[in-house]
C-alpha cells in the first residue's frame, strides 16, 4: 500500500511531459483548424490525391476506407489500407491533403521496407503482450524480496525484467519518431513533387504535419519519464 502512494507521489515526475503534451495537442488542433479552412488551388480531395498517389506508386492493392472521429487518420500496413477521417477524406484543404499525403508516405515506406517502420511493426505486438505482465512481475518480484528469505535474486529476476518490459514502450516510441518524422517529410516531397500545391499552401501543409510530430516526441518524453518513475519506484522497493 505503501508502494502504491509513493507511485503516485512519484507522478510529479510526468509533469512536464503532461505539459508538453498539453502543448502538443493545443497547436495540432488550432493549426489543423486554421488550415481546413483553406482549400488548395488544384481541388482535389485528400481521397482523390492518395488514391492517384497510391496508384502512380504501384499500390493499387492499398484500400482507402473513410473513418469515424475527428482526426482518426491511421495505415494498417498488415490489413493493406489507409483510414481518412470524415474531416479529411472529402476535404480539398490544404491540411487534409497534408494529412492524407502522411499516410500515404507510410504505406511507400512499407513498399520500400523503410527499416524503422519494420521495427515498429515487430515491436508492438511485443510490447502490447509485455505490458500485460509488467506489473505482475513486478508485484511478484516485490513480495518475493520482503517475504522470502531467499527469495533476494528471484526477486531481483521478476523487479527486473518488468523493468525491461517498461523498457520496450520507450524503444517503441523511441523508433516511432523516425518512422512518423519520414513519413511527413515523404508526404511534403510528393506534393511539391508533384505540383499538388502552391509554395504558400506546402508551407501549411508543413505546419499542420509538424504539429502533429510533436505529439509524437510527446509521447517519447511520457514514456521516458514514466520508466524513470518506474526506476525509482523499484530502487525504492528493494532497499527496504
Amino acid at each position: 500500500m505503501v508502494l502504491y502512494f509513493l507511485y503516485i507521489l512519484l507522478g510529479v515526475l510526468l509533469i512536464p511531459g503532461i505539459v508538453l503534451g498539453i502543448y502538443a495537442q493545443t497547436k495540432v488542433s488550432k493549426t489543423y483548424n486554421t488550415y481546413s479552412q483553406i482549400d488548395t488551388e488544384n481541388g482535389m480531395t485528400a481521397s482523390q490525391l492518395a488514391r492517384a498517389v497510391l496508384d502512380n506508386a504501384g499500390l493499387q492493392d492499398i484500400e482507402l476506407r473513410r473513418e469515424n472521429g475527428h482526426l482518426t487518420d491511421h495505415y494498417h500496413p498488415k490489413k493493406k489500407y489507409i483510414a481518412l477521417s470524415e474531416g479529411v477524406y472529402d476535404s480539398t484543404s490544404v491540411a487534409a491533403l497534408g494529412i492524407a499525403m502522411h499516410e500515404v508516405g507510410h504505406a511507400i515506406q512499407k513498399k520500400e521496407h523503410y527499416a524503422f517502420l519494420g521495427f515498429r511493426q515487430i515491436l508492438v505486438p511485443i510490447t502490447n503482450f509485455a505490458s500485460t505482465l509488467l506489473w505482475p512481475l513486478v508485484i511478484i518480484g516485490i513480495l518475493l524480496g520482503a517475504f522470502s528469505a531467499t527469495g533476494g535474486v528471484l526477486g531481483s529476476i521478476f523487479l527486473w525484467s518488468g523493468v525491461a518490459f517498461y523498457g520496450l514502450a520507450v524503444l517503441l516510441n523511441l523508433i516511432t519518431l523516425p518512422v512518423e518524422f519520414d513519413a511527413s517529410s515523404r508526404a511534403l516531397k510528393m506534393l511539391e513533387g508533384g505540383n499538388f500545391m502552391t509554395e504558400t499552401e506546402l508551407a501549411g501543409a508543413s505546419k499542420v504535419l509538424k504539429a502533429a510530430a510533436l505529439t509524437y516526441v510527446a509521447s517519447f518524453v511520457v514514456a521516458v519519464l514514466e520508466l524513470l518513475r518506474f526506476l525509482l519506484l523499484v530502487f525504492i522497493a528493494r532497499s527496504e
